[in-house]
């Protein structure tokens, strides 16, 4: 039996708890950004299950028997859109007669987004990788969680003022510090082309071995002609991905080896999936921060090893 101090602490916490805290949106998202996405203007009115967890490349994924009973069953499921989901379209667009469901990256303007080189009449899907873009992605969200739950419209509001401003202070510590890499090296090159919006956002020459889908294959001619790229600009590094087998930058820094060049692996990058669950590279703000650190440090930039925050893995 509890003491009546302890009931009476009890009493004093569910009496200071918000009144939404019980009665939270039950909410599935697809990927790793976009569940925190809506974390972060939900907040305590939403409970979120993201489906595709750290290292999961999403361009390939299916739905599993347990995903289709948690979608089912949701308030709401926000999926990325874009053609990022490519094997879930059609799920989305039957499930979309029954229940809510929201592409968040689908009511950006078409006229901001890049042509998806693969496939005609489609974009980029990568948006995530420009913190002004996704920022932009707050609306929606906003929308959709209201429609649900209109009496809390300012605090989905209001969180998603906070967001977009820590959005902002990211955006202007990651142009400060990738604007210190000497133009002649600003050249990402990894195992698949994701970082296209970043190179627009930041000036930087964008190439991956395989095409922005990991579903399309990388050909001995598309390796051997980066190979050549590598020599010919004495680029110093290269950069793995969580989400991708590294399989074709080894056999890139093999190639550029047996020409003379040595080039090294600058480290492992998060694209299609942010990292672990609980950490802060698991969150959106965590992934860009590291990446963004990650690249600047690679290339010769004495940018801080705990990132923008000090909180990236292995700043102790």
């Amino acid at each position: 039996m509890l003491s009546r101090r302890a009931a009476l602490a009890s009493l004093a916490a569910f009496a200071a708890a918000p009144a939404f805290a019980a009665n939270r949106l039950n909410i599935v998202a697809t990927t790793g950004m976009v569940a925190d996405l809506v974390r972060q203007v939900g907040g305590d009115a939403v409970t979120v299950q993201g489906l595709m967890g750290a290292g999961v490349d999403p361009h390939g994924y299916r739905q599993t028997r347990s995903d289709i009973v948690a979608m089912t069953r949701a308030d709401a499921t926000f999926w990325h859109g874009l053609f990022l989901e490519a094997q879930m379209e059609a799920f989305f667009e039957d499930l979309g007669r029954k229940r809510p469901v929201h592409a968040v990256a689908e009511t950006l303007e078409p006229s901001g987004l890049l042509a998806h080189e693969d496939y005609a009449g489609r974009f980029d899907p990568h948006v995530w990788m420009d913190p002004t873009m996704w920022a932009q992605c707050t609306p929606a969200v906003v929308e959709a969680l209201s429609a649900l739950r209109p009496d809390l419209r300012a605090t989905f509001e209001a969180n998603a003022a906070a967001f977009a401003a820590e959005a902002k202070a990211l955006e202007a510590y990651s142009r400060a510090t990738l604007m210190a890499v000497p133009e002649d090296q600003r050249v990402l090159l990894t195992a698949h082309d994701a970082f296209g919006y970043f190179g627009q956002a930041y000036g930087f020459e964008v190439m991956g071995i395989q095409g922005i889908s990991t579903e399309s294959e990388a050909g001995l001619n598309r390796i051997g002609q980066l190979v050549d790229f590598l020599v010919a600009r004495q680029l110093p590094a290269v950069f793995v991905e969580t989400s991708v087998s590294d399989r074709n930058i080894r056999a890139l820094i093999e190639g550029a080896s047996a020409q003379g060049h040595m080039v090294r692996i600058g480290g492992s990058l998060f694209s299609d999936a942010m990292g672990s669950e609980g950490t802060y590279e698991g969150t959106w703000l965590g992934m860009i921060d590291h990446n963004v650190t990650t690249i600047a440090r690679a290339l010769g930039v004495d940018a801080p090893v705990a990132g923008r925050l000090g909180k990236l893995a292995g700043s102790a």
